[in-house]
């Protein structure tokens, strides 16, 4: 049959359409597709951070932030693979798409929610007083005439000038470490600080035998996925709820910080 202007015309635009078809990319597989696909969670985790992360006797990372990232792992039927990061560099591992969560003592704020996304918290942090078992601290009243070192300035001694009866002896040091030695010296009978920084301490002197007292003030923590990607936060929120609901949670956090996680925000 003869070709005719409009015949040419209608073939010409059918081969441009299938062009343009051609050439549209394929529609991006989530975040949760290629975790589900590939069999493999990959989530960036902090080593230097005890008790949420760091590097046990076995030479593997181990605390509460990792125990974490296995159990998101276990309820989505995958392996984990672990990929140990800073805290300058957690947030870019996302961002290049090297890590598909970060769970890394993550706190939410306005400056971060331009850039990520985040989960329902999994955890506290916080500050609080520590002190050995002997030492009996059930209420602030118990503080009385008892002796507590704290870094001068720090949020925990702004925290304990609120709530610390006025016949306790505070003394203060101008660094972390000079508190810490304080306390663990016998200098002072309880020390006020970061769950971070007690973890730290308790882990290289078990012979002290210091455990959580009381609670200063509760900064919680979330996990960071990159933007976009809602299918694995709703998938990951839904894993937080469930543990949160059968007291997994709360067994996770008094393990690695000494108390229940609590009544952690959405």
């Amino acid at each position: 049959m003869p070709s005719t202007p409009t015949r040419r015309l209608a073939l010409g635009l059918l081969a441009a359409a299938s062009l343009a078809c051609a050439a549209l990319p394929a529609a991006a597989q989530s975040a949760l597709d290629g975790v589900l696909k590939s069999k493999l969670l990959r989530v960036a985790i902090p080593t230097d951070y005890p008790p949420y992360g760091f590097v046990g006797t076995d030479l593997k990372p181990q605390g509460l932030d990792i125990a974490m990232a296995e159990l998101l792992a276990a309820k989505m039927g995958v392996k984990v693979e672990l990929i140990p990061v800073t805290s300058a560099n957690r947030i870019p591992y996302l961002q290049t798409g090297k890590a598909d969560l970060v769970i890394s003592t993550l706190g939410k704020n306005a400056e971060r929610e331009k850039v990520i996304d985040f989960s329902a918290a999994y955890a506290p942090f916080f500050q609080a007083v520590f002190g050995p078992k002997a030492v009996s601290v059930k209420t602030w009243a118990d503080l009385a005439g008892k002796t507590v070192a704290v870094t001068r300035g720090a949020m925990e001694d702004q925290e304990l000038a609120k709530v610390a009866p006025p016949s306790v002896d505070v003394k203060r040091f101008e660094d972390n470490n000079a508190t810490i030695a304080a306390f663990v010296a016998g200098q002072t009978q309880l020390v006020a600080t970061s769950a971070s920084v007690a973890g730290t301490m308790m882990y290289k002197n078990p012979q002290l035998q210091a455990e959580y007292k009381l609670l200063l003030k509760d900064s919680p923590c979330y996990i960071g996925l990159a933007k976009g990607e809602d299918a694995l936060r709703a998938k990951v929120n839904e894993i937080i709820a469930a543990a949160k609901a059968d007291g997994t949670l709360d067994k996770l956090s008094q393990k690695w910080l000494g108390r229940p996680a609590g009544d952690l925000p959405l």
